[in-house]
């Protein structure tokens, strides 16, 4: 049997040759024990501590499949959502409006017709300071909204896909008004809370001492980013993304930390929805949501979730059931039903800059890597 040293050399290597300060790796094959890579430290300026299985990361987009999507699904199933549903039905404020008419799917796929990415949080704070009260959140979340319901569209409604943070950024709004509860309350009392309560959460600006104090004395840390010019220092446990951080911590689309395993926990209740086991989620809508959904093979989007394209971030082997989601700030998780293969990878690539981009490379070779020791050469 494989020691899967390999699997280890080359994150090593991946810390030498500059594609993080560190990482951790972990692969769930079937039902084999979790295996975990770990690889170099959390900071490089300074230097932090060796990074552990139980270091925390800002998961960044991956907030959009574990967080928003899997409470949508929950909403789904208890009748409080419709797929096919415009927005203006649940954002009441987006009626008339062009993105009032929207669906949920059409966010979904990003083939809304919203541009990808506005710098809103320098029309939402000048000065960089974060809401940090649940008032001034809500404040935050309704002049985004007003943003957002004034953008024109940059293509016709589902005529192609563009990756768009504000079409989650409006569904992390339609999670809010679906259930009665913030976002970061509804992900930790209905998705966290009955699993056990794994280690990740969104980090809201007046918790952010708390959340650090835990992560050091479980002797992970915390791994930080880079220095963001907007608000003036390192952020370390604040969400790097400038937006999410100007609604106080919580989008739809970022805001998430979490350990390895936590992500895993998650993962896990996809997967055996996915093959009709226990789960909190209900298979047929997993299935759907799994399934990539432009049948003409010009867009590789599921609904939230992507499935491998050509070239893939997953590599050459993952089946085309395979569906997974990559994060800004060097996380991803790739998952193969066919294979029940689990894979996740968290790093801090934006440490110390966000201008090095050598993980794009490192992705395909890894995750071909992880294929051929734990399955085969495919």
């Amino acid at each position: 049997m494989s020691d899967h040293s390999s699997i280890q050399t080359a994150l090593d290597q991946a810390v030498v040759d500059g594609v993080f300060p560190g990482a951790v790796l972990a692969v769930r094959c079937k039902n084999e024990p979790v295996r975990y890579f770990c690889a170099g430290r959390l900071s490089t300026s300074p230097l932090g501590a060796p990074v552990l299985p139980s270091t925390t990361y800002d998961l960044a987009s991956l907030t959009k499949p574990l967080a928003t999507v899997t409470s949508l699904v929950l909403l789904i199933q208890k009748g409080q959502c419709r797929l096919h549903a415009c927005v203006a039905e649940y954002l009441p404020d987006c009626a008339g409006s062009s993105i009032g008419s929207v669906t949920l799917h059409n966010l979904l796929t990003h083939s809304s017709g919203l541009p990808g990415w506005r710098g809103y949080y320098e029309r939402l704070s000048q000065d960089g300071t974060i809401p940090s009260s649940q008032e001034e959140r809500a404040r935050a979340k309704r002049a985004l909204l007003n943003l957002i319901r004034s953008e024109s569209f940059v293509y016709e409604r589902g005529a192609r896909s563009l990756y768009s943070d504000l079409g989650f950024m409006l569904l992390g709004l339609v999670v809010e008004q679906s259930s009665g509860q913030p976002l970061n309350e509804f992900f930790a009392d209905h998705i966290v809370g009955r699993l056990g309560r794994p280690r990740i959460q969104f980090v809201l600006h007046e918790g952010l001492r708390t959340f650090l104090d835990g992560a050091n004395e479980r002797n992970g840390g915390v791994a930080p980013t880079e220095i963001d010019s907007w608000r003036g220092h390192l952020l370390c446990g604040e969400v790097h993304d400038q937006n999410a951080g100007a609604m106080g911590g919580v989008g739809g689309h970022a805001g998430l930390f979490g350990s390895v395993d936590a992500v895993l926990a998650l993962t896990a209740e996809w997967l055996q929805a996915y093959h009709g086991r226990t789960s909190i989620l209900d298979p047929n809508l997993v299935r759907e949501f799994t399934r990539r959904q432009d049948e003409t093979g010009v867009s590789s989007w599921a609904l939230g979730w992507d499935t491998p394209s050509t070239p893939s971030s997953s590599g050459h082997h993952f089946s085309t059931q395979s569906f997974g989601h990559l994060g800004y700030t060097g996380t991803s998780i790739w998952i193969d039903p066919v294979q029940q293969l689990e894979v996740v990878l968290l790093s801090n690539r934006v440490h110390p800059s966000s201008r090095n981009e050598a993980i794009r490379d490192f992705r395909p070779v890894i995750h071909d890597l992880v294929y051929q020791e734990f399955v085969g050469s495919g």
